[in-house]
Order: structure tokens, then C-alpha cells, then sequence
């Protein structure tokens, strides 16, 4: 087993550079024998869709960048890269299933889970197997136990203390409401790490409503709220459930101001007012509307050839492959023994941030504030 997190948050460092030109996406017939085939899983259906779609979408694009610019260069051997992706649904059940598929395809690394519970349900088996994997976006702690595993986003430990010293020492408010899914690993997590770092600080959680997966009525929680002192509202949860609550919100004339985990990223087109979202800060590695050049030429490619804004999990599955990439580079191997002994050595400036790997499989990269303003997501550095 890994070592636990020795460090909430540190800056990466600049070395390999993953956005290249960004031109055209169409994609190379290769050979099989240069091919070096990634497997990957995530929800293409369900309600957790659009995230695997995204991650694909994203790594898609990635991996035609670097095909379309020769390749990758690993020892003697110039190879293709190639993704062949399985939807797991989000489910345990399912996710095993597309993963030995995967294997039996003879899969030589693995791109996923998008989502924490079915990397869960894979995560001994794939160590078993000594497959080199890497999460774009799986965030909770144990996914990294072991040593075959690395992950590109924040864990949810990172996420609620980061958002809690946010909430308490940046904002300054000290009586906060929280609304968590107690049926997901994800908010749950989120949920336990804010509120254990809030109470270390100094704060205090006033009210603390759960509800469950595909709830559409959130009434009955914010009128508990509604009732108690609290100065702001943080919804660790996925943006369906921050559209739902934000607006029913708004219905019973609450004021108050809200604050998010990365999962709200697309929440602005799951509202039919946007003006329910107004203030609403949210954690986030990335958004299309950052200024930085390579994330608008990404984002202009996506457009192109997705007719669609690309999110964090669009440029999380992006960075994962040049991840995987600088990898096959550094070890001259396409073992997945040596690509997981490499990886500590590696850097790669991302979409998301440059970042670095530490023995756990965390990454050492900053993060970034999110706050929607008249309609528009904007970034707040240095908060």
C-alpha cells in the first residue's frame, strides 16, 4: 500500500510541453505492429454520460495530436498511439466486465475510471494484473492504493480542505450549510474532508442535509437550512444536483451564497436561469474561457470537432494521454512495470495545470477558482 498524502497542494513544474498545434483531428491509418493501444472506461450512457464522453472526446483529440506529429518516440521504436474505450456506466458491476474486455483486447495501459465508484469495484484487479492505470478524474483517496495507479485530478481530501480554508479564512464565514449525496464516494468524501477541516479552523457546518442519487426535489433540505444561521451553502456534488438545488434555492427566496466541488463543472447549461448560479464559486482544474492560449486552442479544436464547450473532463482526459505519453518517453519501454517506475520522474505542463507525480500517484499541481459572473464562468487566482 501507498503511503497517505504527505502534501495538500504544490505547484508543479514546467517540462513537457502537451499542447502542440491543436490542428486538425482527422484520424492516421496505422499499422497494428506500431500501435500502442490504451484502453479506456467511463460512462458513454447514463446519467453520469456526459463525463466519459468528455474524457474520450478529450483523449481523442490528444491522441490524433500526437499521431499526426509522428508519433511517439520510445526506445528504437516510433509508435501510434491508440484508444479503444468501453462504457462502464459508472457501475462497479459493469466497469469489471468492460475491464477484462479491455484486457482481452490486449490493452497495454488504461485510461480511467472517469468516476470513482466503478475504480473502486476495478482497483485490485487491475494491480493484480500490474497494469499501469491512470485516472483523468476518479478523485476518491483509496483509488491510488496501489502502486499501479496514479490520477490526474484533485482527491476529495484535496478538494474539501481546499474548499473549506476557502469558505472560512478567504470569504470569511464561519456558519456553513452542506448538502452531500450520502449514496456517492465522491460527495461523500468531499463532504467529510470540508467539514473535519472547517471545525479545525475554526468554522462551524450549521446544518448538514444528505440526499440520495436522482433526487429532484431538494425543498426539504434547503428549508432546514433556511431555518438555521448559516452564511453560505457548499454542494459537494455533480452539477444535475447543483442545477436542481441552486434553482429550487432561488424558489424559496434564500439569498445565500453557494460553493462547489469540481463536479460542477457544465452546471450553467443545466439551468434555465443562469442567474440562480450568479456568484456561485466553484474548484476547478480548467475552464474554456481561461485566457491561456494553449487552453483556447484546445478548446477552438474541440468546438470543431465536437460542436461542443469542452469541460475539465474533456481536458483531463486530454492531459492523462500526454501523461501516458512523457511516460513511454521516459522509460524507453512500453512495460507497464516501467512505465509506473518512471512516473515520479516525469513532468508535463497540462491543461490543467503542470504538474509532477509523487510516489502515492497524487499529483503536485495548483488549483483553480471558478465563479460564475452574469452568465459566464471566470477565473479567481490567488484567492
Amino acid at each position: 500500500m501507498k503511503k497517505t498524502l504527505k502534501r495538500i497542494l504544490s505547484m508543479g513544474f514546467i517540462s513537457v510541453m502537451v499542447v502542440g498545434a491543436l490542428g486538425g483531428c482527422g484520424k492516421k491509418d496505422t499499422g497494428s505492429s506500431s500501435e500502442f493501444l490504451i484502453g479506456g472506461l467511463g460512462p458513454l450512457t447514463g446519467s453520469n454520460a456526459s463525463y466519459g464522453i468528455s474524457v474520450k472526446q478529450g483523449a481523442d483529440i490528444a491522441i490524433n495530436e500526437i499521431n499526426d506529429a509522428g508519433g511517439v518516440k520510445v526506445g528504437d521504436s516510433t509508435l501510434q498511439l491508440k484508444l479503444e474505450f468501453a462504457d462502464d456506466e459508472a457501475s462497479g458491476d459493469t466497469a469489471m466486465s468492460a475491464y477484462n474486455s479491455l484486457m482481452d483486447k490486449g490493452i497495454k495501459a488504461l485510461l480511467g475510471t472517469v468516476t470513482s465508484g466503478a475504480g473502486l469495484a476495478i482497483a485490485e484487479q487491475t494491480n493484480a494484473d500490474g497494469i499501469f492505470q491512470i485516472t483523468p478524474s476518479g478523485s476518491a483517496q483509496d483509488l491510488t492504493a496501489y502502486d499501479n495507479c496514479f490520477r490526474l485530478c484533485f482527491t476529495d481530501p484535496v478538494q474539501g480542505q481546499t474548499m473549506a480554508h476557502y469558505a472560512v479564512e478567504d470569504l470569511g464565514y464561519t456558519k456553513i450549510a452542506v448538502i452531500y449525496n450520502n449514496a456517492d464516494e465522491y460527495s461523500t468524501g468531499v463532504m467529510q474532508a470540508f467539514a473535519d477541516e472547517v471545525e479545525k479552523i475554526g468554522g462551524e457546518i450549521v446544518a448538514s442535509e444528505a440526499f440520495v442519487s436522482e433526487a429532484v426535489d431538494f425543498t426539504t433540505q434547503l428549508t432546514t437550512i433556511k431555518g438555521t444561521d448559516a452564511q453560505i451553502i457548499f454542494v459537494p456534488a455533480y452539477y444535475q444536483d447543483a442545477a436542481y438545488i441552486t434553482t429550487q434555492a432561488a424558489e424559496l427566496g434564500m439569498n445565500l451564497p453557494f460553493i462547489g466541488s469540481d463536479g460542477w463543472d457544465g452546471v450553467l447549461a443545466k439551468v434555465v436561469d443562469p442567474k440562480v448560479l450568479e456568484g456561485a464559486t466553484f474548484l476547478s482544474p480548467f475552464f474554456s474561457t481561461d485566457t491561456d492560449p494553449a487552453i483556447q486552442s484546445f478548446t477552438a479544436a474541440y468546438e470543431k470537432e465536437y460542436n461542443a464547450v469542452p469541460d475539465q473532463f474533456a481536458a483531463d482526459g486530454y492531459d492523462s494521454i500526454y501523461v501516458i505519453k512523457a511516460a513511454l518517453e521516459e522509460a524507453g519501454s512500453t512495460e507497464s512495470e516501467d512505465l509506473i517506475n518512471v512516473m515520479t520522474e516525469i513532468q508535463v505542463k497540462g491543461l490543467t495545470g503542470d504538474v509532477t507525480f509523487n510516489a502515492d500517484g497524487e499529483p503536485n499541481k495548483g488549483v483553480k477558482f471558478v465563479k460564475i459572473v452574469n452568465g459566464e464562468y471566470t477565473a479567481l487566482t490567488n484567492e
